[in-house]
């Protein structure tokens, strides 16, 4: 199981989600902000559910194992389950409770354009970027929606990075399709 030191970092990654299945786009889009944005370490935070869609088809300890099975590998990634500990499945929440613990850190949370363009109807989600920059992932068919989402006109720019990425044509829900 991977561990985390106590040394301080100077910018941590986070990309949250239900990862209901881990997949190869969570994969390079985290490989690709390790590197895009310098990061010393990024956290790949499990949630229990995402409150803007169905019950996980896959229960929470099994997601959170995939997760750590596809990121073993990877030094710098790091998986987290916080939604019982700090009683919550907010985003906000879990990012003011990172940040509490990381006080001199930097912190960036990545989304993909879809999320963008679905960003304010999440749980006070202007305050989110004073805890974290948001690094949005271009994804399929979500470029127009996202730039002109209520939330990236709402926030500021400098809250926003448009990461420049190939789009990864591949989901949790395409994947559940299978199953």
């Amino acid at each position: 199981m991977q561990k985390l030191s106590k040394k301080n970092y100077a910018k941590i990654g986070i990309l949250g989600g239900t990862f209901d299945p881990p997949h190869k786009g969570h994969l390079y889009i985290s490989k690709f902000a390790l590197k895009k944005l310098k990061l010393n370490k990024l956290i790949w935070l499990v949630t229990k559910k995402n409150p803007l869609k169905k019950k996980p088809y896959l229960n929470t300890k099994m997601r959170i194992n995939l997760s750590k099975k596809m990121t073993g590998k990877e030094k710098k990634i790091f998986v987290k389950y916080y939604d019982d500990k700090i009683k919550s499945i907010n985003t906000f929440n879990l990012l003011n409770y990172i940040k509490k613990k990381n006080q001199k850190t930097k912190l960036f949370f990545l989304i993909g354009a879809d999320n963008l363009a679905k960003f304010h109807k999440w749980k006070n989600w202007k305050k989110i970027p004073k805890l974290a920059k948001i690094a949005v992932f271009p994804r399929q068919n979500y470029s127009i929606k996202s730039l002109n989402s209520i939330a990236s006109k709402k926030l500021s720019k400098k809250d926003l990075i448009y990461i420049n990425s190939k789009k990864i044509n591949i989901s949790s829900s395409l994947i559940r399709k299978f199953w």
